[in-house]
């Protein structure tokens, strides 16, 4: 088996049966002199139509709670929290270059092309990274609850919480730090065909994931709390913590990445990236087809 090759077809038209006399002699048959010529349009052959998907036509849209649309959602969410990991990767940077001029200050004045570079660095980060965040936490909570439904439709039960209470643990303050990981393992625990009676076991993944998030959480919190002091060194000190926090923001995103991929692929029956388009080049010890002789007026070539 070799991999679908793409093959060049001539096309040749020929007129449908009845269209012309037909010679009662197949010696007095004329030669092939061109593509057709009607004397009126014909009224057969394909609709004048574009070619349109099925979920095009009225009464065939696809439902949103299947497996393919937890896919594509999935894959846009993931491409939403890698830019934020990336976005919260150059904001520990402009923190951190920020801390060293800080540091350099003590030992002279900066120059102000290179204090107002470092603090476009930051203020720009902050406001994508702001940003990013948000949408990557409305793509993965449409994720969360088109993946539950569809895994609950495919082993049978449901999760424990339903769709408003999940989604109230997910946005509570305090209450976010905890929740998000059981109905997590819930759901990986249920694309994973495991049964509804066994306590859900968390994957190492997911238990690294858990850890950032609260991790996080806590992170953020103590960084609002930290700008309240406005001592020299406590501002030195929140510009670090900024830092820190921008560095486990990072990972969050990352994971989140690795856990959408992870139950996605859990979803699907087969994975589509191992399927290749493939051919039959020979059949060996196969009987020969039976040959026609002499071919019909008006058969299909």
């Amino acid at each position: 088996m070799q991999p679908l090759q793409p093959m060049r077809v001539d096309w040749v038209a020929t007129p449908p049966p009845g269209a012309y006399p037909q010679p009662q002699n197949r010696s007095q048959r004329l030669s092939y002199g061109g593509p057709p010529n009607y004397p009126v349009p014909p009224r057969w052959g394909f609709p004048l139509l574009a070619w349109r998907w099925p979920t095009a036509v009225p009464g065939t849209v696809e439902q949103a709670d299947s497996v393919d649309g937890v896919r594509r959602l999935g894959r846009t969410a993931q491409n939403s929290l890698w830019l934020l990991g990336f976005v919260a990767l150059w904001g520990a940077f402009s923190e951190i270059w920020r801390y060293v001029l800080v540091a350099m200050s003590r030992y002279g004045a900066l120059s102000p092309g290179v204090v107002s570079v470092s603090d476009a660095l930051v203020v720009s980060s902050s406001a994508v990274a702001i940003t990013g965040c948000v949408l990557s936490l409305i793509l993965t909570l449409l994720w969360v609850r088109r993946a539950r439904n569809v895994a609950a439709s495919l082993v049978g039960y449901g999760p424990s919480r339903s769709d408003r209470a999940a989604l109230i643990g997910l946005v509570v303050p305090g209450v976010n730090l905890v929740v998000p990981g059981s109905v997590l393992a819930e759901l990986e625990h249920a694309v994973a065909r495991r049964p509804a009676d066994e306590r859900p076991r968390p994957s190492k993944l997911l238990r690294w994931w858990w850890g950032l998030w609260a991790g996080s959480g806590l992170l953020f919190v103590t960084a609002v709390l930290w700008s309240f002091r406005d001592s020299t060194q406590a501002l030195a000190d929140g510009v670090l913590l900024h830092a820190l926090a921008d560095l486990v923001l990072a990972g969050v995103a990352v994971t989140t990445a690795l856990v959408v991929r992870r139950i996605t692929t859990l979803l699907l029956p087969v994975d589509a990236a191992s399927v290749r388009l493939m051919r039959v080049v020979e059949v060996k010890d196969a009987p020969e087809p039976p040959l026609r002789s002499v071919r019909a007026s008006g058969s299909p070539r």
